[in-house]
């Protein structure tokens, strides 16, 4: 390389990896939206489910998973699994530019893929909150970030038959989102709700959170990394084409977001009469995954309003999946999953490589594939050791009986 070429390889290896860096803080925001929107008796036990999860998934990931997601022969619809049988590893051997003229360090770019990974586990952890067995839990998101998730990222990111097809999603609204909404999903119908979230009559009982000022400081950090996430899926910085389309992409982001806080707001207000502040959250997440399918195309404005629109279809997601008495206490399957699927389907009302047709195909088998493979995990796992913890374990909290200590024990009573 000339030395014009080692600054730019220079270059957008610090981008990806600082764009790794801030999805990665993601963590810390699903954490603090998760502690904040369940009870108190339920907080440790949820904040070691978000660090253990995360671990777990650099560790799969690294072991298994991203062997299966980037190994594989172009167009397939099975992974290489040829290192379950001795067969050389070839990871190494991915480049993003071509062995000819890679742009970025490899390293990079698994590091960038793993933080990836572990967030759409971390979208599985706040719909089955409160009531899930936390070794259960643990169980299924070894299998689901070292198999489940690279399959469905090979078909698609890893050029697969999805790939082929014609799918477009530029940085994960159904590959990253719909992924871990469809594993939650799975889980909520298996666990079944929390006790007394649901009356016999039909009534829905809310059971709110612990801590507002936690959940909106996840917020804003999940808004926050978000720019890493949809930034880093550039891919490059270091030339000027690139470093504009960075900038779009980075006030596309923030627009979409925007546009989702507003819209939830005044429908939360004309539905509910109320300017109710876990919309608001969710309106700012649904915002951000509506954009993520392709924050680069749309214009700031056309950002918005594909936010505001995402914004709009979270609140009548959550209101929905209450009355279908699917039990999800802080909107991930609404935010993730439902929201997921129209960012996917916004993408060719401003794209014109994109169709519908291969988007409907995108999403149908992306959901497909890890709602039945996660179905079939969760039941294996519910069959073994069982994946709820009993009514007197719920009553008390989960933190005691899984972690042995309180979140917040100067609140308890003392005997």
């Amino acid at each position: 390389m000339n030395e014009l070429t080692d600054l730019s390889y220079a270059l957008d290896t610090f981008y990806f990896l600082i764009c790794g860096v801030l999805v990665m803080w993601m963590a810390a925001g699903f954490s603090m939206l998760e502690a904040g929107l369940v009870r108190s008796k339920n907080t440790a036990e949820i904040l070691t489910k978000n660090i253990a999860l995360f671990a777990i998934a650099c560790t799969m990931y690294l072991l298994v998973g991203y062997y299966i997601m980037y190994s594989s022969s172009a167009g397939g619809f099975l992974p290489n699994l040829g290192f379950l049988i001795g067969a050389e590893n070839s990871v190494d051997a991915v480049t993003a530019g071509g062995d000819d003229a890679p742009y970025y360090s490899m390293r990079s770019d698994f590091f960038f893929q793993v933080v990836f990974v572990a967030t759409a586990m971390s979208i599985v952890s706040g719909a089955v909150a409160e009531r899930m067995k936390l070794w259960a839990f643990l169980a299924f998101a070894v299998v689901m970030t070292a198999f489940i998730y690279p399959v469905s990222g090979y078909w698609t990111w890893g050029g697969g038959w999805l790939s082929e097809v014609g799918y477009s999603d530029y940085a994960g609204s159904g590959i990253v989102h719909l992924a871990g909404a469809a594993a939650a999903l799975a889980g909520v119908i298996v666990l079944g709700p929390r006790k007394g979230k649901y009356g016999k009559d039909g009534s829905i009982h809310a059971i709110p959170g612990a801590n507002m000022p936690l959940a909106t400081l996840g917020t804003f950090i999940l808004w926050m990394g978000w720019f890493g996430f949809n930034g880093g899926s550039e891919l490059k910085l270091a030339a000027v084409d690139s470093a504009n389309n960075v900038a779009q992409v980075f006030v596309n982001t923030n627009a979409a977001a925007a546009g989702g806080v507003i819209a939830a707001l005044i429908l939360a207000k004309l539905w509910f009469r109320k300017a109710d502040l876990t919309m608001a959250l969710n309106g700012a997440l649904a915002g951000l995954v509506a954009i993520t399918a392709d924050p680069l195309s749309p214009t700031a404005l056309g950002a918005t309003i594909i936010g505001a629109v995402g914004g709009i279809i979270v609140v009548a997601a959550i209101v929905t999946l209450d009355k279908l008495k699917l039990d999800d206490p802080v909107g991930a399957i609404s935010v993730h999953g439902v929201v997921g699927i129209w960012g996917v389907l916004a993408v060719p009302l401003t794209n014109d490589g994109a169709s519908f047709g291969a988007q409907v195909i995108g999403i149908a088998g992306i959901f497909g594939w890890v709602f039945l493979a996660s179905l079939v995990v969760w039941l294996i796992l519910k069959a073994i050791m069982g994946i709820r913890v009993s009514e007197e374990e719920e009553y008390e909290g989960v933190d005691i009986a899984e972690c042995g200590l309180e979140a917040y024990p100067e609140f308890g009573i003392k005997k």
